[in-house]
């Protein structure tokens, strides 16, 4: 079961994360991920949107909840930044 305080700890995370760059995988349907790299736009009380840019150029904004993430429906995960390094 899912606690308000649960929910509340996930917006304020994803608040902190506004303007950085995530990656979101979720499940497309028959053994299919979908995998989504983009910045975080905007956090909403019930959701959070982020701008995602294809290999076209194109741009689009999708958006997801927090209780998908608390159930691990979306799976996320934080981008290194261009001059942090990674360690291996």
């Amino acid at each position: 079961m899912i606690i308000s305080s649960d929910l509340e700890m996930c917006k304020n995370k994803f608040e902190e994360l506004v303007g950085k760059r995530i990656v979101c995988k979720t499940n497309g349907g028959r053994k299919r991920i979908i995998t989504y790299i983009g910045t975080v736009e905007h956090c909403y009380p019930n959701v959070f949107t982020m701008l995602c840019t294809n290999e076209a150029g194109k741009q689009s904004i999708v958006s997801f909840s927090y209780i998908d993430v608390l159930t691990r429906t979306v799976r996320v995960g934080i981008m290194p930044e261009k001059d942090e390094v990674v360690a291996v």
